[in-house]
């Protein structure tokens, strides 16, 4: 019998509680705080955004802080509370979490509820990531482009409250799952860095000739289609431009959503072996991602998206936006604005290192093999670490589910 069973048989051998979240805890709406009151160093602080981008399960750390006098104004978030993001594009990302574990309070957003308990911190924010959460969650999701929860919502959710003992066993093992993900995942990384130097390795070292993107193609401004537009069935393909940071690679030859047919003519459209440059980001590192349509039907592209239309190898052009080379040219035309922006003008500007058609190939071909190893969830370390993932998902769940004390 393990440690877990034995706990579990000594102190529920009845079963175990099932009680709102209302009834364990308290939900505390985050305010006050906005993404421009973030700086690099003051007190700790936790924006909603950050809880889908940056954390994971737990933090003893907070990426961003904010002025210690603003902070004494704005609601906290104590050692052992668990921060949840109460907003998302998405139904699965609504309500994600991350326990707070730093020595001192954090400073909390809104969009975001601080929930204050008397369980580990871990156990729940483990739980909130489970199956059953989602589940629970859904019948209480609003909104449309944007998917709320709210407090009082979140707080009819049932969670399972074992003993303080067995929340921490079982804390204790997903915490070993968690670990060994992180080693894959650091390993990945390192791979992604080597990576990064054979391509520029490939494209840049040994160019001779550079010529502007604009004497080689032309950029063509997308037109503007919004969520709205979006259909399930018999749509037009589209590209969005913020689809090109969170779906799409170096290429693709099918659209992940569809627009209204009705729309058509007043589209623009990405053809077969174009390019399509999102010239829109948060970042200047990430604005100027681009993706190679290789469909064979036309994709209609977003307005704050550039097709280029060219006579290279579209994925050697794709490829090119990816090294140390076209990220430092971008750099100094890029809008720093609140939202970082390139211009169609700008892009054009751009030098790119040109090769015959064949090295182009070549060197497609090369990177290929190297991207599939680290992007094909089908191979290598990305299916390993898949593979793991699910085990994760599977034995989480399992953990957290008790039978119900009579």
């Amino acid at each position: 019998m393990s440690q877990l069973s034995r706990l579990i048989a000594e102190l529920s051998p009845t079963g175990v509680d099932h009680r709102p979240l209302g009834s364990v805890g308290e939900f505390v709406r985050g305010g006050g705080l906005q993404k421009s009151d973030l700086q690099g160093s003051g007190h700790p602080a936790i924006h909603y955004g950050q809880i889908h981008t940056t954390y994971g399960v737990w933090t003893t750390t907070t990426k961003s802080f904010v002025a210690p006098d603003m902070a004494a104004r704005l609601r906290r978030a104590k050692p052992g509370d668990v921060v949840l993001a109460t907003t998302s594009e998405d139904d699965a990302a609504v309500g994600k979490a991350t326990a707070w574990l730093g020595e001192m309070e954090a400073a909390v957003s809104g969009d975001a509820f601080i929930f204050r308990h008397g369980m580990d911190p871990k156990f729940v924010s483990y739980f909130l990531a489970s199956t059953s959460f989602q589940v629970q969650k859904r019948p209480f999701i609003t909104g449309a482009k944007v998917r709320r929860l709210s407090g009082a919502d979140l707080g009819k959710i049932v969670v399972p409250v074992p003993p303080l003992e067995v929340q921490r066993e079982i804390v204790r093992i997903l915490d070993n799952f968690t670990e060994l993900e992180a080693e894959l995942e650091a390993e990945l990384e390192a791979r992604r860095v080597q990576y990064a130097h054979l391509r520029d390795e490939l494209l840049i070292r040994g160019s001779t000739s550079f010529e502007p993107l604009g004497t080689v193609g032309s950029f063509v401004r997308g037109r503007r289609f919004t969520k709205n537009d979006r259909v399930d069935e018999h749509g037009i393909g589209s590209i969005h431009y913020g689809e090109i940071y969170t779906h799409y690679g170096v290429s693709a030859a099918e659209a992940k959503t569809s627009v209204r047919p009705e729309l058509r003519p007043q589209l623009r459209f990405a053809g077969k072996g174009d390019v399509v440059f999102a010239a829109v980001g948060e970042t200047v590192e990430d604005v100027g991602k681009a993706v190679a349509w290789l469909g064979d039907e036309p994709v209609a592209v977003h307005d704050d998206c550039f097709t280029f239309r060219h006579t290279l190898n579209p994925k050697y052009v794709s490829y090119w936006s990816q090294t140390s080379a076209f990220h430092d040219a971008k750099a100094q035309y890029v809008a720093r604005a609140k939202v970082k922006r390139l211009s169609g003008e700008n892009l054009a500007k751009i030098p790119i290192a040109l090769r015959p058609l064949d090295d182009q190939e070549r060197i497609v071909e090369t990177l290929d093999a190297f991207d599939a190893l680290l992007n094909d969830l089908s191979i290598g370390l990305p299916a390993e670490l898949a593979a793991r993932r699910r085990q994760y998902e599977y034995y989480r769940d399992k953990l957290l589910t008790f039978e119900e004390a009579k």
